[in-house]
Order: structure tokens, then C-alpha cells, then sequence
């Protein structure tokens, strides 16, 4: 490796003077696009740092010209977990690099997304206490030491002063604690604490320019200017402030899911998104450092979605699994279409959202005295005691624009002089305008508020700001409209807003959030859970900008935020509660006790719902909605294990050498591989992608289960299957004692010809008297 350097600059020089014997290239030829590119290169067998380095840049040596010597440098390089880099690179040298003998895979390195208090209470009721319960499992998780636990975010930074990262009562670092705290120019090393244990931040490269390698900094600093970050961090693991609120708003104590956990923050990401390579080497960082799992609120593209062994968070969180670190993620927020979860790799825990039960109200008075309900959030001195000219967007249309846009209010659409002083309504009935957006519109033309028009988002508060705002359904808006119509001279105002506790029904799917089946495999329920994600107040960076905050308050350091972004780190504070508890169980294992244990009911006592009133299915909720203290106790639970995840590989196609590289494990495939048999990897839910209708036969499925319970326990099974479908569980009845912690069993599916075609749902629930383990199944008969 020495040797390779020492020669560098003569390698360099000699093919210098080839160019120089060769001429110039022609001035109008093209030269080839350069972008950032990751060379994933399998599992990591060595620590040496400076070793890897040089094999890497020998690497890149091998295949760019020694006349572009200043791009034989990597971006960032990864050799803990796993081995790779990333580095500037044209198309064809990134072909070229895929056919060595050591790379897994080259892909272009993506720009992933943001997929963006009460909720806890919501969350947990104190339950009552049962005779044979667990004193852990009744103990209220405010009152448990969780101090140990440490949890990475990867995100957009962190602002440090928030009351949520304070530690008072906290004990001393963990000495695996391997991690540090960044300095910069406005962040310093004694904005780290006992609670905000690390902090980091990344070098990106831009890929604006297409001949050069543009580094930025991505902020320069491990400090959050978004809030994205924050909300996150403090949602899983902020320490209890009493007496917060949004200006007045969703008033309470707020907390994280687990209140006592350490936290590291990762910046990885900026608002204009966040690199793969750069998310690769968080996850790199992190595992390093020591965390005992990661939450990623960030995810690809629904629509151009890569194997798993071109997603950086994929690969990265398969690597995390290997070494005993929870990956949790947002399942994306690209509802309510199906087929638009992200994040669905089996060793990955996916969260979908729902609402909780707190409803904000902007009310529409009309110059009648009828008042409509509306939602959303604003602080406008709008009041009952003065109305405004009400005028329907269409109505006030800019010279020569189609009226089909000024009703929606779109950009240019609409008049500023017809608008001034007026309350504006427009149709929302475009998704690829945001309501923000309109908003704007109708803002910047004068108007003194808006009635927006769309029943999907209702549930999903929209800010607004000092703006008045309200959302309305179509029913509404159809009354609204009929009295702007039938009035000479018609007028309305919008109340300021209110926020209603004990809302129901509670929880509903939200509409925004992304649903199943998976696209790269339909053999695996996802998204695997439900947990709040709409309206969920945390600390947020305080907006210094005067035009959103109410005249006459101070910035708020708390806010409410709506997004799978929110969902994921009430899942990862659970699953950081129960490892506290639970120390030695795996990823699996608690990933396995939050599902069987979770949900299908809300504070009606009925089936949840999804945005449109129907029964949410577990493509939309996965297996439920989280129940962290039942979890606590779950009886049973599913053990993934890397073999399983090793199988899942070899199911879904990948070669053995592949696998071995990735793996660092001498394993031998099953014979007969096929993507049929991922449904039979011992996960904790169901799916079967075609279950013929037309051919007779059976379709087995195999679980195992491992008894964390008492040890002498028997559960008998109870099967709840749609109609056309024949389910039969055996052994019906399973026993456990001292010396038989794990039990098989098999579930087998047969439709009937009569049956419709399409996804069923059921579940089988395993009973012993005190435990309900419950797995969900999904089963598509064609």
C-alpha cells in the first residue's frame, strides 16, 4: 500500500505526458458528467481506518484518469460496521467500479426526504394493576431509569438549549459511550450534556456542478436551523417540561417516550434533503459510537424505489441489526395511494401515523350568524365582533386567467384588488400545490384570511400563522358557497383557534401517511405499526421571524408538526423504554413485543378507522397502534434472526457470493430460493403475495415463538379470518415449561374458488389467560 503512494506522483506524471504527446481534447466536446456515487462494498472485517483509506483510493485510482488525480478522493469512507466510500465518479467509472470482485453494489448517491405532549398520554393510560403482572409492567415508565439507554437521530442537527435536552437527576455517561460533541462556530462542546450525550455534523458534496466536487458543509454545524431535528429527538427522548404550549395551544407537560434516555444527534440532512453516502456514514458513526438503536425520520422516493442494496438505509441498517443496534423509521408520507411505503426492509422497524385525540377548531362565523367547524392552527386578531367581505376564488380572478384556477386559488391566479380586505375561499382539489402555497396566495394578494376547501386534510391541522385559516369539508363548503351566492353582499370571519381534548374516534390513519404493499416485496406486512404522527407538539428551533408570531408573544421553543417523521420516534422512545426494562432482549425481540401487543381499537372501543371512515387495514396500520406498558409483557415474541434476515436475501434473489460479502459469513443459500419463501422467515406478522383460488392445495407458513413469560404457560390459538378463506393453525395448543422456551408451529391458508380476488385480512391471537399475542396476516388470493 506504501508503495502505491511513493509511486503516485510518477504514475501521474507519466500519463501526463501521454496527454501532452496525445493533444489537447477538442474544446467542444462534452466531458462526462461527474456526481457523487456510493461503492458499497459488503460487511467490514477490519477496523484499520488507514488501511481501508489507501485500498479505497487505490480503487478509485484504478479508474479515473490520472489526469483528474484531484478526484481520486473520497467524500466520506465507511469501515466499521460496514466497508465502502463515496466519491465523485462519471457513469462509466461507476460501471466499471461495479464490476470488481469486492463491490456489493454502485449507486448514485440519492437525496432522501423528511417525512414530516399529548400524544404520550394518549399513548398510556396508568393501567390498573393485575395480581400477577410484573411490578415493572405496572410502574408508570416516568417513574423507570432509562438513563442507559442511548438513542441516535439521524436528522437535520439539534438546538441544544431546549428545555427537553436538559439533565438534571441524570447519572454518568455509559462507558461504552465512544462518541463526541462537535464543536463549531455556534455550537460548543458544553452545549453536549449528560442527556444530549454527542453531537455531529457532515461534509456533503453538491452535485450542482457536473465536472467538479463542491463540498459544503450542510450548515457547518451539529445545531438544527430547521427544527425537524429537534421535534424528533424530543419526541422519542425529551426530559418532562411542565407548562408548554403553542402560543396557548395544546397546553400540558412534554415529554419524549422515554424520558431518562441519552440522546445523539446526527446531522445528516439540510432542507434541501439528505444525501445517502452522508446517512450511510451517520449509521456508520453511530454504531461506532454506541447507541443502542437509531431513529431515521428520512426515507427515498415512493416512486423510483432501488433494491436494498442500492437504499443507504437499507444497507446501513442491516449492518446495525448485525451488531445488536434497533433501526426504527417513518414510513413515508406519499398516502393514501397503496404501494407507497418506504423503508420496508424486514430488519427495519416501518411506522405508518395516526391522529390522536386533540382536534385544533377554526371556526367560520358567516354574516347570517351560522357558524361552520373548521380546523387548523392561526393566532389573526380576526374576532366575532367585526365580519369581512367573503368572496369565492373564482369571483376574484385575474384578467384572463381560467377560472378552474382562480377557484383553487393557484399562483397568479388570482386579483389583488378584487381580493384586499376580503376572506378568500378556494377549492383545494390540486395535490400538487400545497396548502402552504395557497396560503401565500391569497396572503400576498392582501386578503384578510382563507377558507380552504378539503375533506382528506382536515385531520391535519394546517399553521398558518398570524393568517386566519380554516379547512373545511365539501359539505361545508357547499353551504358556505350557496350563501355567497344567494347574498348581495355576503361576509364571514374566522375565529381564532381552539384545541378540544377527548376528541373521537382516536386513533384514525392518517391520510398522509404512506401505505402498503411493499413494492420491492409484498411478503412482508408493511409498514409494521401505527403510533401518533398528527398535531404532535415538541421542541422545535424558536421562529425568529415576526410575521408568525402572534403580536406581542415571544418566539415558542415548543411546536406541533404532522408526518410519519413524528410517528417514528414515538416507536423508537417505546422501544427504548422496554430495552431499559428488558436488557437482554434483542432488536427483534422488543420489535416482536410492540407488534403482537399493539392495538386495532380506538377510544371508541371500535376498529380504527382510515381518513375516509372505512376499517383500516394492516396495509394502512400495519399490525396496530403501539401499547408501550403492554409491551412491557408481552408473553410470546418472534425472534428474527440474522439467519432469517441471511434467507431473506436468498429468497429475494441475491447471489450467495453477494450475500457472503454482505454478510462476512460463509453461508449457503436454500435450495430452491424463490421470493415465496420471505413469507416463511420467523417475523411477527403474515403475507402472502398470491394465494391461487383456482388450484387446490395448501399454503404453509412456519413461525416460531420463544416464552418470556412465566415459564410454565399453555396457549391455545384463536383464529379470526375474513370469509373465503380457511385458516387452520397447528398445533392449536402449545405448552411451555422450564425446559421448553421455544415452540413451532404452522398456519395454513386455503382459499376457496368462490372466494373474490384481492388481499385478505385476519390475525391468529395465541391466549393463555393473561397474554394476548396477536399476529396479523395478510393474504392475496388470485
Amino acid at each position: 500500500m506504501a508503495s502505491f503512494l511513493q509511486s503516485l506522483p510518477t504514475i501521474l506524471s507519466f500519463h501526463w505526458l501521454i496527454i501532452i504527446n496525445i493533444g489537447f481534447i477538442s474544446s467542444n466536446q462534452i466531458p462526462p458528467k461527474v456526481q457523487p456515487y456510493v461503492v458499497y462494498m459488503g460487511s467490514s472485517s477490519s477496523n484499520d481506518v488507514e488501511v481501508a483509506k489507501l485500498a479505497h483510493l487505490q480503487l478509485l485510482s484504478s479508474i479515473i484518469p490520472s489526469e483528474e488525480s484531484e478526484r481520486i478522493n473520497l467524500i466520506h469512507q465507511y469501515s466499521h460496521a460496514f466497508k465502502g466510500f463515496s466519491a465523485m465518479l462519471t457513469e462509466k467509472e461507476a460501471s466499471a467500479l461495479s464490476e470488481d470482485g469486492e463491490v456489493v453494489s454502485v449507486f448514485q448517491d440519492p437525496i432522501l426526504k423528511l417525512h414530516t405532549t399529548r400524544s404520550w398520554d394518549f399513548l398510556e393510560p396508568p393501567p390498573p394493576p393485575h395480581p400477577t403482572t410484573t411490578s415493572s409492567s405496572t410502574t408508570h415508565h416516568n417513574n423507570l431509569s432509562t438513563e442507559d439507554v442511548i438513542i441516535g437521530i439521524i436528522d437535520t442537527g439539534i438546538w441544544p438549549e431546549s428545555q427537553s435536552f436538559k439533565d438534571p437527576g441524570f447519572g454518568e455517561i455509559p462507558s461504552r459511550w465512544k462518541g463526541v460533541c462537535m464543536e463549531s462556530h455556534d455550537f460548543k462542546k458544553s452545549n453536549c450534556n449528560r442527556k444530549l450525550i454527542g453531537a455531529r455534523y457532515y461534509h456533503t458534496t453538491s452535485t450542482a456542478s457536473s465536472n467538479s466536487s463542491k463540498t459544503t458543509t450542510g450548515g457547518g454545524s451539529p445545531r438544527d436551523p430547521i427544527g425537524h431535528g429537534t421535534h424528533v429527538a424530543a419526541t422519542a427522548a425529551g426530559a418532562h417540561v411542565t407548562n408548554v404550549s403553542y402560543y396557548g395551544l395544546a397546553r400540558g407537560t412534554a415529554r419524549g417516550g422515554s424520558p431518562s434516555s441519552r440522546i445523539a444527534s446526527y446531522k445528516a440532512c439540510s432542507e434541501d434533503g439528505c444525501p445517502g453516502s452522508t446517512i450511510l456514514m451517520a449509521i456508520e458513526d453511530a454504531i461506532k459510537d454506541g447507541v443502542d438503536m437509531i431513529s431515521i425520520s428520512i426515507g427515498m422516493s415512493a416512486i423510483f424505489q432501488e433494491d436494498f442494496l442500492s437504499d443507504p438505509i437499507a444497507i446501513g441498517a442491516f449492518h446495525a441489526d448485525q451488531m445488536g443496534v434497533m433501526v426504527v423509521c417513518s414510513a413515508g408520507n406519499d398516502g393514501p395511494d397503496p404501494s407507497t411505503v418506504v423503508n420496508t426492509a424486514p430488519w427495519v422497524f416501518t411506522v405508518a401515523a395516526s391522529s390522536i385525540d386533540r382536534e385544533f377548531k377554526s371556526t367560520v362565523l358567516l354574516g347570517n350568524a351560522k357558524t361552520f367547524q373548521g380546523s387548523g392552527i392561526h393566532f389573526s386578531n380576526l374576532s366575532s365582533s367585526k365580519t369581512y367581505p367573503l368572496a369565492f376564488g373564482k369571483d376574484v380572478a385575474a384578467r384572463l386567467t381560467p377560472l378552474s384556477e382562480a377557484r383553487s386559488c393557484y399562483p397568479g391566479s388570482l386579483d389583488p384588488e378584487k381580493v384586499k380586505g376580503k376572506i378568500i375561499v378556494c377549492m383545494d382539489d390540486d395535490p400538487t400545490i400545497p396548502r402552504r402555497i395557497r396560503k401565500l396566495v391569497v396572503e400576498d394578494a392582501k386578503a384578510k384570511g382563507l377558507i380552504l376547501v378539503n375533506g382528506d386534510e382536515k385531520g391535519v391541522p394546517f399553521d398558518s400563522g398570524i393568517f386566519a385559516f380554516a379547512q373545511v369539508d365539501n359539505r361545508v363548503a357547499s353551504q358556505i358557497i350557496n350563501y355567497i351566492n344567494s347574498t348581495k353582499n355576503p361576509t364571514a370571519t374566522i375565529l381564532p383557534t381552539v384545541d378540544a381534548v377527548k376528541y373521537n374516534p382516536a386513533p384514525v390513519i392518517a391520510y398522509f401517511s404512506s401505505r402498503g404493499p411493499g413494492q420491492l416485496t409484498d411478503n412482508i406486512i408493511k409498514p409494521d405499526i401505527t403510533a401518533p404522527g398528527v398535531a404532535i407538539l415538541a421542541a422545535v428551533v424558536p421562529n425568529r421571524d415576526r410575521t408568525v408570531v402572534p403580536i406581542g408573544q415571544k418566539p415558542s421553543e415548543y411546536a406541533t408538526r404532522s408526518g410519519t417523521s413524528m410517528a417514528c420516534p414515538h416507536v423508537t422512545g417505546a422501544a427504548a423504554f422496554i430495552r431499559s426494562v428488558h436488557h437482554q432482549w434483542t432488536s427483534s425481540m422488543i420489535k416482536s413485543a410492540l407488534m403482537t401487543t399493539a392495538t386495532v381499537y380506538n377510544n371508541l372501543g371500535k376498529p380504527m378507522t382510515n381518513n375516509t371512515g372505512n376499517y383500516a387495514n394492516p396495509h394502512e396500520m400495519g399490525v396496530g397502534e403501539i401499547s408501550p406498558l403492554k409491551a412491557l409483557n408481552p408473553g410470546l415474541v418472534f425472534e428474527t434472526t440474522t439467519e432469517d434476515y441471511f434467507k431473506f436475501l436468498c429468497y429475494y434473489g441475491y447471489s450467495e457470493k453477494t450475500i457472503r460479502s454482505v454478510t462476512n459469513k460463509n453461508f449457503n443459500c436454500p435450495n430452491n430460493s424463490n421470493d415465496k419463501l420471505i413469507s416463511n422467515i420467523n417475523y411477527p406478522s403474515i403475507s402472502i403475495s398470491n394465494l391461487d383460488r383456482h388450484i387446490a392445495g395448501v399454503r404453509s407458513i412456519r413461525r416460531t415463538v420463544t416464552n418470556v413469560g412465566s415459564p410454565n404457560a399453555t396457549y391455545i390459538a384463536r383464529v379470526h379470518a375474513p370469509s373465503g378463506l380457511l385458516v387452520k393453525v397447528i398445533p392449536e395448543k402449545i405448552a411451555f415449561s422450564e425446559s421448553i422456551k421455544k415452540v413451532s408451529f404452522k398456519v395454513a391458508f386455503y382459499s376457496k374458488q368462490e372466494a373474490s380476488s384481492g388481499y385478505k385480512f385476519g390475525s391468529i391471537t395465541w391466549l393463555d389467560g393473561l397474554h394476548s399475542v396477536r399476529m396479523v396476516f395478510a393474504v392475496n388470493v388470485e
